[in-house]
């Protein structure tokens, strides 16, 4: 039937569906590219060391002068690259979970390109944004300006107010991948995704299922592939290209189209830097002069395992009796129910009022005095969220109350406290926008936290201010929302700084944005599913880690064995032995080797479940403790050139096709070290790629495999206790490291017979 010879009302429903779907895909990514119209003639002018480059043939082209041969951004020839529109954000919030949808009302795509100008160090397009259907117009400026040697900042503004979204379109091709973005867990190479860039909780299951429909069904908090509690907008390439954002609105990066890159951002106006290296490891430096580098950790904490244990006491002297029995090298133990327990619907938590339990940790003092006399430091919790505690028993302080009276909490548009829910029990979230709510927390923290003399605290959460709460400062919360974990790491960074000894004090945050490096001290993975799954398990504690290396995030770690347990009599995740094992593993060759029990210890098998555990943990605490000469080397050079400790093996061999494939299964530890942890259940070997232009010896068997010529790829067999690790040959590094293991008898018994290496294809 043609459409001439619908009824009218079809004809109108259709045509409505038909307009609104243009809409929607000229703002998320057009099929067709707009073409661009200027008379302005081709003419390259300098930015610095930078050349912009607008060509005859409508191209906007950067370079570097020091190689004007390779385009760091261009726009698609003859078609527009910057556009405006009018939209209507529809947000809903459960818990720390998001979801974004945005109307618009109006899109302005047809541009113009006026004028090119130039003065000093900065070069200025400007021209005219038009839409078709309803007219509307508006004049932009999109100005480069170079801060450096080798960075180029941009601005995309408008001349008018009436738009509040702006987007940013340049080339790229198929065979380009993109690297970053913070902390990824579900894919290391991005390229044909549609990317949102929020800072939330990462949600149960992300994608896996049943658990994340289940998720969803009873709480609303199944997440999705791209949800982080750590999104950055900044990306590498594989064509060592490299972008980042410095505004704080959410932003969305499209990707999925071979030839182009769209970033869109919900503010009228757009910032950021275009960044120069030769390699990636260049990139990251000139990268995180801008987002801050890690200070170096103290020592203790890179000497031996921290145990996170909860119950009080006698139980973390029991535990403590066990683990010595076993020779285990402990650094400290993280007690993060300090506070007390409470149980909710996701199973064992705190309660949020910063003061010493004194019933469940009797003895405290003499507890932390025991355990120093011993080398061993404690660690505690802290987050910027408070609940009232007027249920809970023996409470000296009640800070909700203290902070709500004072005006120190966020609040709603109703001038009420905004309450957020956490899972069955909601609390409110200390502004930080306010100056004196902030001097307040800090008192908190030195009086409450600190007087404990804990050596160091999680510092959790970050993630949870609503998109439409108001606050002290008059920001809105959807520009501030982002900001907010730099907020609150910066609070905790100036009580640390403010304290003697305080380069032997740490925190530890799992939410962050792009100047969270400079901040926190370190940073942890949050809350993975006790499982081997690829968008919420053990994989994507490597992901993580590798993702957010090339961001900035160079010391990070993750739960040891995972943190979300679910029960249930339809569902159950619990952490197996095996999952346990394997964990530990991959833990040992991590920045920092620390344990969780999990949301519901009682279900999950722990460190002391059995004998054979805990020797295993000792043995893998030893083997940590065995390289931690060369792991304190690496966190001084994170931070005087901000690279992790550990490496995507694309920071040092970009032009290995070969290892732009690779997202969790093995990693660099520094240059030394190439590992290949076991992250499947039953596996016995492993499958790895030794790139080309070195020697690598492997570690449990001593056999070198020589890969100067070309890479080749082998399987190694991976009992339990000893993953795939290889070291670089002739490596003073290597040798130190296998005489300390040797010292603990960790390379006594047989060699397992290793499969002969293939040649990869």
């Amino acid at each position: 039937m043609r459409f001439k010879k619908l009824p009218s009302s079809a004809r109108t429903l259709a045509g409505v569906v038909l307009a609104t779907w243009w809409r929607v895909r000229n703002l998320f990514g057009s099929v067709r590219d707009r073409k661009l119209v200027s008379s302005v003639p081709a003419a390259t002018l300098p930015a610095g060391a930078f050349l912009v480059t607008w060509t005859a043939g409508r191209q906007l082209q950067i370079t570097h002068q020091a190689n004007s041969g390779r385009v760091l951004w261009s726009s698609l020839p003859g078609c527009g690259f910057v556009a405006a529109a009018l939209g209507d954000a529809k947000v809903q919030q459960h818990h720390g979970h998001f979801a974004i949808r945005d109307r618009f009302e109006l899109l302005c795509d047809r541009q113009t390109v006026d004028e090119l100008s130039s003065a000093e160090n900065r070069v200025t397009i400007s021209g005219c944004l038009s839409a078709g259907r309803p007219r509307a117009t508006t004049r932009y400026q999109l100005t480069f300006r170079s801060v450096g040697l080798n960075q180029l900042e941009f601005g995309f503004s408008l001349s008018s107010d009436r738009f509040n979204r702006t987007r940013l379109t340049f080339q790229s091709s198929r065979d380009e991948r993109f690297f970053g973005f913070g902390e990824q867990f579900s894919h290391f190479d991005l390229k044909g995704r549609r990317l949102p860039i929020w800072v939330a909780e990462q949600g149960v299951g992300r994608g896996a299922q049943p658990v994340t429909l289940a998720a969803n069904l009873t709480m609303k908090a199944g997440g999705k592939w791209h949800s982080s509690y750590a999104a950055v907008p900044h990306t590498i390439t594989s064509h060592l290209r490299s972008l980042f954002l410095t505004s704080y609105e959410y932003c969305v990066f499209d990707m999925r189209r071979d030839h182009r890159v769209q970033v869109h951002l919900h503010a009228n106006c757009m910032t950021g830097r275009i960044l120069y290296g030769e390699s990636p490891a260049q990139l990251i430096r000139e990268y995180t002069q801008v987002a801050g580098r890690m200070r170096p950790l103290p020592d203790w904490i890179l000497e031996g395992a921290v145990v996170g244990i909860q119950g009080g006491t006698e139980r973390v002297r029991q535990v403590w009796r066990q683990l010595a029995a076993h020779g285990t090298p402990v650094a400290g133990f993280w007690l993060q129910d300090w506070v007390g327990q409470r149980v909710t619907n996701f199973g064992k938590q705190l309660w949020w009022n910063w003061e010493l339990d004194q019933r469940q940790y009797a003895g405290w003092d003499a507890l932390v005095a025991d355990l120093a006399a011993k080398r061993i430091k404690v660690l505690t919790y802290f987050n910027p969220a408070l609940v009232d505690v007027t249920d809970k028993p023996h409470y000296r302080r009640n800070l909700f109350r203290e902070a709500a009276d004072r005006d120190y909490l966020v609040r709603n548009r109703s001038g009420k406290v905004e309450l957020v829910q956490m899972t069955s029990f909601s609390a409110g979230l200390v502004d930080l926008t306010n100056p004196a709510a902030c001097e307040w927390y800090k008192e908190i923290i030195r009086e409450q936290v600190l007087v404990t003399r804990a050596s160091g605290w999680m510092a959790d959460y970050g993630e949870y201010l609503p998109y439409r709460a108001c606050l002290a400062s008059g920001i809105s919360a959807a520009s501030f929302h982002n900001q907010y974990p730099e907020a609150w790491a910066r609070l905790n960074r100036e009580v640390l700084e403010s304290c003697d000894h305080h380069d032997q004090l740490l925190f530890f945050v799992r939410s962050g944005y792009r100047n969270s490096p400079g901040a926190a001290t370190l940073f942890w993975l949050g809350d993975q599913l006790v499982s081997w799954d690829a968008h919420d398990g053990i994989r994507t504690a490597v992901t993580g880690l590798l993702s957010s290396g090339l961001s900035g995030f160079s010391l990070n770690h993750s739960d040891l064995g995972g943190f979300t347990t679910i029960s249930s009599p339809v569902l159950n995740y619990h952490r197996t032995k095996e999952l346990l094992w394997r964990w530990m593993e991959l833990a040992a060759f991590t920045t920092v080797f620390r344990t969780h029990e999990g949301n519901i210890p009682g279900a999950n098998h722990q460190i002391y479940t059995d004998d054979a555990t805990l020797a295993q943990f000792g043995r893998l605490a030893k083997l940590y403790r065995a390289w931690a000469f060369y792991r304190k080397t690496l966190v001084r050079e994170a931070h005087q050139t901000g690279l992790p400790v550990v490496r995507h093996l694309f920071i040092h061999y970009p032009s290995d096709p070969h290892v732009l494939r690779i997202s969790y299964q093995q990693f660099l530890v520094g240059t030394e070290f190439l590992v290949a942890p076991v992250l499947e259940p039953g596996a016995r070997t492993v499958a790895v790629y030794l790139p080309a232009g070195d020697r690598w010896t492997h570690l449990w068997t001593g056999r070198t495999y020589d890969t100067i010529e070309k890479g080749i790829r082998i399987a190694v067999l991976a009992p339990l206790g000893q993953p795939g690790v290889f070291c670089r040959q002739g490596s003073a590094v290597a040798e130190q490291f296998l005489a300390n293991l040797r010292a603990d008898g960790l390379l006594d018994g047989t060699s397992p017979e290793i499969p002969r290496a293939t040649a990869w294809e």
